[in-house]
């Protein structure tokens, strides 16, 4: 009887050590109760403003960002709230530096949009703005782009306030309009042609990284170093109509959906550039299985390779190619009549090497129909890639093994876009990294019922503090 109570006394005492291990290990990876709190709340305020492209304002984020930094003690004349129109303004907050004068590195511009893309709430599960935590996750329009970071930003430049942290070089923290549709009020394109002295900077720190998983396991935390530009073509077609009941081969509509079927079937080439390549190569040393193999000989061209990755994962296909996408419709004016009008928007995501005149040429070829006109109703180009500075290298590395044991980091071609182009083009290196992770097969961006793992938010916010710090402190 004593020994057995002796065992029941070992085992719990083991138990114990677990538990106590269990929590020590957690509170290195999240931030303490009170800053996590701070974090949630004023996340769940910004994702309840509801700050579509179309339909919302991102003031009333800036406003309320605004509102959290004066509260916190940071001064007027340190924040700047503006914009391009008064319902599409910009926050821009700045945190200063101890050193002065030539003591003092250039700033470090911290990024996030406030905008989102439009959610309707007939197709959503739930209200896509309202912050809803359900079975692990944060469901809401922006949980994810890009809300999480912003929200994160402010949060964390709070906590660096209320702790006396003393940075060699000025924090600013922007967060802006308008980045999901761009356009004339696009929040940095405004800020670096008006008011560029507010966030010009050494380097900035943007979305377009983020953790990769697959199964619940943890697979890289990827930094963006470059990325695809995007181009928007109208495909139309004009008709003289006509009465419906004396229908004709010659239909606007028919012409149009010949043309996006053409589309469907069409793909650009597979290949990579050196941004890919180097990627491929690293994600060739943490996947298991044949399709290491293939990974490892993507680098080298090799066209069954790539076929077979491009296969494996829709991300993996849009990083080594450029795609094109039907994304609206419209046509038609009655019920009753033959259609005079039949239009699609189409958006293509574009590899850095791959020009809008070849993406254009290639897209009339492969419709090769004369009644529908193709026109590009965007101009934006490529940007450069940033330089792989290995001081941002190392301090992204540090802070995720200090997060994430084991996890390597890998630099990557974001398939999406950023703000991150138009500071590129203006001489500023920017760098996507959050620390925020998702199942490479369920990135729910711009969908339904948009979601970031409660956990992910907690890590990204821990590992957002430390990388920030270990770029801005005094360089011994």
């Amino acid at each position: 009887m004593y020994r057995m109570f002796g065992c029941l006394r070992r085992a719990l005492g083991v138990a114990v050590l677990v538990l106590a291990g269990l929590a020590t290990c957690y509170a290195q990876t999240v931030r303490p109760e009170a800053e996590r709190k701070l974090a949630h709340d004023i996340y769940k305020e910004f994702i309840e403003i509801p700050s579509g492209f179309t339909t919302g304002a991102t003031t009333p984020v800036a406003e309320a960002a605004a509102a959290r930094l004066k509260a916190a003690g940071f001064a007027d004349a340190d924040i700047f709230v503006g914009g391009a129109k008064p319902s599409k303004a910009n926050l821009v907050v700045r945190y200063h530096a101890t050193a002065r004068g030539s003591a003092a590195r250039k700033p470090l511009l911290l990024l996030a949009h406030i905008d989102v893309v439009e959610a309707k709430r007939e197709d959503w599960s739930l209200d896509p703005f309202l912050l809803t935590e359900k079975d692990g996750f944060f469901y809401g329009r922006g949980t994810g782009d890009d809300k999480a970071q912003a929200a994160v930003w402010i949060a964390n430049l709070i906590q660096y306030k209320k702790e006396g942290f003393e940075p060699d070089r000025d924090i600013i923290v922007a967060l802006t309009a308008d980045e999901e549709g761009g356009g004339p009020f696009n929040g940095v394109d405004w800020l670096l042609k008006n008011h560029r002295q507010l966030i010009d900077a050494d380097f900035a720190l943007n979305e377009g990284g983020w953790g990769e998983s697959l199964d619940g396991k943890k697979l890289s935390n990827d930094l963006q170093i470059s990325e695809k530009y995007v181009l928007n073509f109208r495909f139309e077609v004009h008709n003289k109509g006509g009465h419906s009941s004396l229908p004709v081969p010659d239909n606007a509509i028919y012409h149009l959906a010949f043309a996006l079927a053409h589309l469907s079937e069409f793909a650009f080439p597979l290949k990579t550039n050196e941004v890919t390549a180097a990627y491929f190569e690293q994600m060739a040393k943490i996947e298991k299985g044949a399709i290491a193999e293939d990974l490892s000989k993507v680098a080298t061209g090799s066209e069954g390779a790539l076929g077979k990755v491009a296969a494996a994962s829709p991300a993996w296909n849009a990083t080594l190619r450029t795609t094109c996408v039907a994304t609206q419709l419209e046509g038609g004016h009655a019920i009753n009549a033959l259609p005079q009008l039949a239009a699609a928007s189409v958006n293509c995501r574009v590899l850095p090497e791959d020009s809008a005149e070849y993406v254009e040429a290639t897209l009339k070829k492969i419709v090769g129909d004369e009644q529908v006109s193709i026109t590009r109703m965007s101009d934006l180009t490529a940007g450069p890639a940033s330089p792989m500075r290995p001081d941002v290298l190392a301090a992204v590395r540090s802070s995720t093994e200090k997060i994430w044991p084991g996890v390597p980091t890998i630099p990557i071609m974001v398939m999406g876009a950023t703000d991150g182009r138009y500071l590129r083009a203006a001489g500023i290196p920017t760098y996507g990294v959050q620390g925020f992770f998702f199942d490479r097969n369920d990135i729910r961006f711009h969908g339904r019922d948009e979601r970031l793992a409660v956990a992910s938010f907690y890590e990204g916010q821990s590992f957002l503090y430390d990388l920030v710090k270990a770029v801005s402190e005094p360089i011994e």
